[in-house]
């Protein structure tokens, strides 16, 4: 389970085992969980985390996307 971002209570990550899956990435914090498409980025689901905070999640997906992509590719040996 890579973690690819930590910023401030959130943890950004993506499981070893979802490379089959278009590139996305999951954040927590405390018990809140969400998935998010990382092309382009968007929520795919979420528990525990209000509609303000999923906005402000989506700002950083959206700053970090480029490395978060790297990430994905990196681990997964795909893409550019």
């Amino acid at each position: 389970m890579p973690t690819v971002l930590r910023i401030g209570p959130y943890r950004f990550y993506f499981f070893s085992n979802e490379g089959d899956e278009p590139p996305h990435i999951h954040v927590d914090r405390d018990d809140a969980t969400a998935k998010l498409w990382l092309d382009p980025a968007s929520l795919a689901a979420s528990r525990g985390f209000r509609p303000k905070e999923i906005g402000a999640i989506l700002g950083i997906v959206a700053e970090h996307r480029d490395a978060m992509l790297e990430a994905w590719h990196d681990h997964f040996g795909t893409g550019n």
